[in-house]
């Protein structure tokens, strides 16, 4: 009992850490937060920031590392008898907005929000991170895919890869919108076109 409410906090440090990266570099440009001023944001110390990030391209894109960890987890516990593409899908619904309440989720974000968004992902470094995040969310994904079909080689690194794919457009797609839409729509509509085999829109 004590083990998991400490592994709880912990991952509610982490994700309250992330986000006020996100937030902060969003309201201030990215350049102009410093990792004091996240860990002051998420009411930690600088210490504890150090423990869990390296820098605050590293906080911001923890978002994606987390997401892709609790999707793998969902994947695994869904029901054996469940098709894989209806168990990758709620996996997915079920988790892909995880620390991201009050932007993001199930609304559309206002303009002042996604020209921060806009503005902070054009970073170098936090290009980097994030390249490094979906590579990792891909090796989650394919070894969960690999445990609950047991195959192994090109078919669960393929189904990452496709679902990773449809992530990337989702979020390219959510900040350029005009007029914004929500990620849970966008998210719904890319699932339902691949499960039907990405036939060509009338």
């Amino acid at each position: 009992m004590a083990e998991g409410l400490r592994e709880r906090k912990k991952q509610e440090t982490r994700i309250a850490l992330s986000w006020a990266a996100v937030r902060l570099a969003v309201e201030r440009g990215y350049g102009n937060v410093r990792i004091e001023d996240i860990a002051d944001e998420a009411g930690v110390s600088l210490r504890t920031f150090r423990n869990y990030f390296d820098s605050k391209a590293d906080a911001i894109a923890a978002r994606e590392v987390d997401r892709s960890l609790r999707i793998a987890e969902e994947l695994r516990a869904r029901p054996a008898e469940e098709p894989l593409w209806v168990a990758i899908r709620a996996a997915i619904e079920k988790h892909f907005a995880l620390g991201e309440e009050g932007h993001g989720g199930q609304r559309p974000p206002d303009d002042k929000w996604l020209a921060g968004i806009r503005l902070m992902m054009t970073e170098p470094a936090l290009q980097g991170a994030v390249v490094r995040a979906y590579a990792r969310a891909g090796e989650e994904l394919a070894a969960a895919v690999a445990d609950r079909t047991g195959t192994s080689g090109l078919y669960p690194r393929l189904v990452a890869e496709v679902i990773g794919a449809a992530r990337a457009v989702v979020m390219a797609e959510w900040m350029r919108a005009d007029p914004p839409r929500s990620i849970a729509d966008l998210l719904a509509s890319a699932l339902d076109q691949i499960e039907a085999g990405l036939p060509v829109p009338e």
